[in-house]
């Protein structure tokens, strides 16, 4: 769409608005003339109207496409072309020996107010002591552009960098000395014979570079199957990320059917060994180390800080603000489960049936399971039998001499020991089993 469309001033009428479309189609046609910007240049009648329309903060009424050309005036900093910078702590010319009015009450400055005052808050300021007043401070009106009040290294003064590496000469050339002075007091009190090579060959090839100087001091221990690395400078010991003692997650288990390894982000979820107590094993995958522990309470309560989140509470951050999130996501639980109980009790006050929400006796839920296994001739061949139930009375005692129990045998209406075919109770049984 041509550019005419969008500098039209208030709303066309249909009339006007058909012939301007028509007008367009003949200019993409190429039987109208383009349009014409303020210079002279002709305008592309296919440039859609994104592209043509200047925004609202752009527009200066007029044919064109200036706003998408950039700006001719120059807008490099005619400060920084001139060398200058802010001065650093400088203070201009000498202190004042009154107070004057509109100056900083504590140091007696005109260049800034009390509440801008960078000097250490005195008992009483200068305004009434009129004693240790400081001198005008330097101030400079600096122009620059957007760009040069954002970088970083704006004003940086490079011979700082030269005093630096000046310092660091000094100190590297001062461990060389001692380091030499080490030597030779080994080499002359008899040390190895590496040692002397070492002096022999040059102490300059050995402490060439400052690297392989502390690769030297860096060496390795190992305590109670632990890597360690010993730095000699600061005379601590490092642990290092990663103990080579330790067994690779892919090597726990050979089998390809087991647990699947995750090269890239090296992770094992599942447990290597499958059908065995995670409890009791060393690694048991890396999900139950998320699920074991607090690892789930500190789920939730990131969860809790989303909610809270959505909901518009913004003081709840599990990164930002841990503390207060634990201590709100503690008080939710507090306040839920207390609403939790009054629903509940209104409900049982209302229908009742507080009865039937009591736990049965512990010897109803506990269910014993006995196996035991049988033959085809009745005989045990797996588990133990089932013992008999036993009562409170004696069981399988036969007294005066009888073989079977007071009634085992019945007639004529009456009980009797089935081995004499004797009625009495306490008949003594002479005639022996005669059941047959």
């Amino acid at each position: 769409m041509s550019s005419s469309t969008s500098y039209g001033s208030g709303k066309l009428s249909r009339e006007d608005y058909k012939k301007q479309k028509d007008l367009e189609a003949a200019r993409k046609a190429g039987t109208a003339p383009a349009e014409v910007d303020e210079e002279g240049n002709a305008i592309n009648p296919h440039i859609p109207e994104f592209m043509s329309k200047a925004p609202w903060y752009m527009d200066t009424g007029k044919v064109g496409l200036q706003h998408q050309r950039k700006d001719k005036k120059d807008n490099s900093d005619t400060s920084l072309q001139k060398g200058e910078w802010y001065a650093r702590g400088s203070r201009v010319g000498t202190a004042a020996t009154k107070f004057r009015k509109g100056a900083c009450e504590n140091c007696g400055v005109l260049s800034h107010k009390t509440k801008d005052c960078m000097e250490r808050p005195r008992k009483k300021g200068a305004k009434w002591t009129g004693k240790d007043m400081k001198a005008d401070e330097v101030v400079q009106d600096i122009s620059l552009s957007y760009d040069a009040k954002r970088d970083r290294w704006n004003g940086y003064d490079p011979a700082e960098h030269q005093k630096l590496m000046a310092d660091w000469e000094l100190i590297e050339e001062a461990r060389r000395k001692r380091k030499a002075s080490e030597l030779d007091k080994d080499a002359a009190e008899g040390g190895s014979a590496a040692v002397g090579g070492a002096k022999a060959g040059g102490i300059e090839a050995e402490f060439a570079s400052s690297d392989e100087e502390n690769d030297d001091e860096d060496r390795y221990i190992g305590q109670g199957g632990d890597e360690e690395k010993l730095n000699a400078k600061s005379k601590s010991t490092v642990r290092n990320l990663r103990i080579r003692e330790d067994t690779a997650k892919y090597l726990r288990n050979l089998d390809p059917d087991s647990a699947y390894y995750d090269p890239k982000t090296r992770s094992m979820r599942e447990n290597p060994y499958s059908g065995k107590e995670a409890a009791q094993l060393a690694y048991a995958g890396d999900n139950f180390i998320r699920y074991s522990g607090e690892a789930l309470d500190v789920a939730k309560r990131e969860v809790f800080a989303w909610e809270a989140g959505e909901r518009g509470n913004n003081s709840a951050h599990f990164q930002a603000n841990p503390t207060q999130t634990a201590l709100m996501y503690s008080e939710f639980k507090q306040k839920k489960d207390t609403l939790k109980d009054s629903r509940k009790q209104a409900v049982l006050s209302k229908y009742g049936g507080e009865e039937h929400l009591q736990a049965p006796p512990r010897e109803l839920l506990q269910q014993v399971e006995h196996y035991v296994e049988y033959s085809r001739t009745g005989q045990v061949i797996g588990g133990a039998e089932k013992a008999a139930v036993r009562t409170k009375l004696k069981e399988d005692v036969y007294p005066l001499n009888h073989s079977s129990v007071y009634g085992s045998w019945w007639s004529d209406g009456k009980w009797g020991y089935i081995c004499c075919r004797q009625f009495p109770r306490n008949a003594y049984c002479t005639a022996g089993s005669l059941d047959k």
